[in-house]
């Protein structure tokens, strides 16, 4: 494990900024559907995040 959660955390970040972005331009242009996909992204990416955590805390319990 060379990079433990890292790739999981950029990719988390990378998927809520695009989640904010989708669902804030849903929210001005009264897309529903791309608010929807928008909050979707910002729960996978917090998800993504958490993995990223958690492998860290697994890799991290490793090296002692």
């Amino acid at each position: 494990m060379t990079n433990n959660g890292f790739s999981d955390k950029v990719k988390g970040t990378v998927n809520k900024v695009k989640g904010e972005t989708k669902d804030q331009i849903g929210n001005a242009t009264d897309n529903s559907s791309l608010q929807a996909e928008g909050k979707f992204d910002k729960l996978k990416g917090k998800a993504q995040n958490k993995v990223g955590e958690l492998k860290d805390k697994h890799s991290d319990k490793d090296k002692y």
